[in-house]
């Protein structure tokens, strides 16, 4: 069984940085790929940022690209997402997500984290 448990996120005005954490602990694969997903109230659940086991291989939305950076802590069961340059459009909860590849699809992660909470005063 794994789980994953989310620290970060918070209220932040426009232009202000946030950081997100993930750490996976249970029986992760050898190649746990991670990610996160954020949902805003009333809209699906979309894709934010995923990264390879190996740290090599991350994956944005482009809507995050240049301004969120996706990597791997050095015991490789943790993933971080510090966020620059945050608008009210990012509000949302954000998930860290994790399964054996990384993917932009959330039907294709099996283990997700509680969500935290990230809100972006305009």
């Amino acid at each position: 069984q794994v789980q994953l448990v989310e620290s970060g996120g918070g209220l932040v005005e426009t232009g202000g940085s946030l950081r997100l954490s993930c750490a996976a602990s249970g029986s992760t694969h050898d190649t746990y790929a991670m990610g996160w997903f954020r949902q805003a109230p009333g809209t699906e659940r979309v894709f934010v940022a995923a990264i390879s086991y190996s740290g090599a291989t991350p994956h944005y939305a482009d809507s995050v690209k240049g301004r969120f950076t996706i990597s791997r802590g050095n015991a490789k069961n943790t993933v971080y997402l510090p966020m620059n340059n945050l608008n009210p459009e990012d509000t949302a909860v954000y998930y860290c997500v994790g399964d054996v590849v990384p993917s932009r699809h959330y039907q294709e992660y099996r283990h997700w984290g509680q969500g935290n909470q990230v809100t972006v005063s305009s």
